[in-house]
C-alpha cells in the first residue's frame, strides 16, 4: 500500500511531466542527454587548469571525478536495495498519462544519479575555484547550479524519474560534492609550503 508521501510524489511528478510542448520536449531532451553536460564539464576542467595551475587544478579535477564515482556507486547500491520503478517502467504512471521522451533504461530509478552527479560536480568545482583568490566566481556558481537543477528537472520531463528521485539525488550530490570539495581544498593547503625570504638562512 502506498504511503501519503509516495502518492504526493506521483501526483507532483505527473503534474510537472504534463507541462510539455514540442518545443520544450526538445529542450528537456537536450538537457537530459549526457553529451551537453560532458561538454560543459570538459570546459570546466580546462578553466580549472587555467585558473589554478596544473597542481591545484588536477587536485580539484580528481575530487570532481571521485564525486561522480561516489554518487554513481551509491546510486547503484540504493537502486538495488529500494527497487523503486522508474516512472516509465511503472504501469500506473503510464495509465495516468505519463509523457515519455526517452527509452526506459534500467528498471529502477531511486535515486537519480544524473541529479547527484551534476549537482555534486557543481558544488565540488565551485569550492575548487574558490582556491583562486584573485577573482570572484559567483557568476560561475549561479550558472552551474542552475544547469544542475535543469538537468535534474529534465529527468522528470523525459519520464525517467519521479520528483522524489531527483530531490534525493540533489541531496546526495550536495553532500558528496561538499565533502570532496572541502577535502580537495585541505589537500591544496597542505601542499602549499611557505617559501623562505630570499637571502635568509636557517638560524
Amino acid at each position: 500500500m502506498e504511503g501519503i508521501a509516495e502518492i504526493i510524489d506521483r501526483e507532483l511528478t505527473l503534474g510537472i511531466n504534463s507541462l510539455h510542448s514540442p518545443a520544450t520536449d526538445a529542450f528537456w531532451q537536450f538537457m537530459s542527454g549526457r553529451l551537453p553536460t560532458f561538454a560543459l564539464f570538459a570546459t570546466v576542467i580546462v578553466f580549472l587548469i587555467m585558473r589554478l595551475g596544473w597542481k591545484k587544478g588536477l587536485i580539484v579535477i580528481a575530487s570532481c571525478l571521485l564525486c561522480v564515482a561516489a554518487c554513481d556507486q551509491f546510486a547503484n547500491l540504493i537502486k538495488a536495495t529500494v527497487h523503486r520503478l522508474r516512472p516509465v517502467n511503472d504501469p500506473q504512471m503510464l495509465i495516468n498519462g505519463l509523457h515519455v521522451l526517452e527509452e526506459p533504461g534500467n528498471l529502477y530509478g531511486f535515486f537519480s544519479a544524473h541529479a547527484a552527479n551534476v549537482l555534486g560536480v557543481a558544488v565540488c568545482s565551485i569550492i575548487g575555484f574558490s582556491n583562486d583568490k584573485s577573482r570572484s566566481y559567483r557568476g560561475y556558481g549561479i550558472f552551474i547550479i542552475c544547469w544542475a537543477v535543469l538537468v535534474g528537472i529534465s529527468r522528470i520531463f523525459v519520464g525517467k524519474h519521479f520528483l522524489g528521485d531527483v530531490l534525493a539525488g540533489f541531496a546526495v550530490g550536495l553532500v558528496f560534492g561538499w565533502v570532496l570539495g572541502v577535502l580537495a581544498k585541505l589537500v591544496i593547503r597542505k601542499t602549499e609550503k611557505p617559501t623562505a625570504p630570499a637571502g635568509s638562512s636557517p638560524s
